[in-house]
């Protein structure tokens, strides 16, 4: 089974489409595609499907999304044959591989059996987790390329395409602060490498999407500055400023304000001067 939820989600059992389009089945698959290989507790799902407010018919209607889910896959093994379904994880063997198997009602709740096959989210962690590693070891064009390669996983949003409720909301949080963290790390790894000049225009669009984001704003300073345009670099720093203040009360962090000061010491003759360079690692890595 190939799984993707860094965007729309899109499960497939031997290279055949599983995911449904009515949105409540659609929230239940969301849900243990995400935790594929694990128990999701039917109380998970309750709430994820009725935000606290269950009906009194609550089981028995997951029940039934559960077999709409089954005949779905049952159709997909079907018509891919024992062929496709070689792939597999310890189970059944692969031609006696049943919509039971793929879908599994255990003590407690369902687990959806990935079979061996592909999870984006797994391959997104276990790359950005390797790219943080050859960051702290200073192998900054090696962190580059592993959490470039991570972040190319994402297509959009987490589960685009899906109505989230309780649980996958809290989910599509999580995922999205994963990759912030995936793409700031990346930046300081280019910063580092001397590509300043190359991170302007995704820089630019960054810090208007995430107008209170202190990190980015930060790196798109150090970039500018770097670049010789100091004055840019200072505006950057008072819009920020400006939005933290209004929006929620904050002034900027110590570390931005340091290396705002760098940048006014260093002087528009001098932009690479070695404070500014030193504020900048401090902002990085608070």
């Amino acid at each position: 089974m190939d799984i993707d939820v860094l965007g729309a989600l899109a499960v497939r059992e031997n290279g055949l489409s599983i995911t449904p389009t009515a949105p409540k089945p659609r929230q239940v698959l969301a849900l243990l595609a995400l935790h594929a290989d694990q128990v999701v507790p039917v109380s998970a799902l309750i709430e994820e499907l009725w935000a606290g407010e269950p009906p009194r018919s609550a089981r028995t209607t997951l029940q039934t999304y559960v077999l709409q889910l089954r005949a779905l896959i049952a159709t997909a093994l079907e018509r891919g044959g024992s062929e496709g379904a070689a792939a597999g994880d310890g189970g059944p063997p692969a031609a006696a591989r049943t919509a039971k198997d793929v879908l599994v009602t255990l003590p407690g709740g369902y687990l959806l059996s990935s079979g061996g096959g592909t999870l984006d989210v797994r391959e997104f962690d276990r790359l950005a987790g390797t790219g943080y590693r050859a960051m702290d070891a200073g192998d900054f064009a090696g962190a580059a390329r592993l959490l470039r390669e991570a972040l190319a996983l994402w297509s959009g949003p987490a589960f685009a395409d899906v109505q989230g409720g309780v649980q996958l909301d809290m989910e599509t949080r999580r995922l999205e602060e994963t990759r912030l963290c995936a793409l700031d790390q990346r930046i300081e790894a280019d910063l580092r490498l001397g590509r300043h000049r190359e991170l302007l225009a995704e820089l630019t669009v960054l810090a208007a999407r995430y107008r209170t984001h202190e990190n980015l704003h930060g790196q798109f300073m150090l970039a500018l500055h770097r670049s010789g345009r100091r004055g840019e670099a200072l505006d950057v720093y008072q819009r920020l400023r400006g939005t933290l203040v209004r929006e929620l009360g904050l002034e900027p962090s110590v570390a931005l304000r340091r290396l705002q000061r760098s940048i006014l010491m260093a002087g528009p003759e001098n932009p690479a001067e070695s404070a500014v360079e030193s504020g900048g690692e401090r902002l990085v890595r608070a």
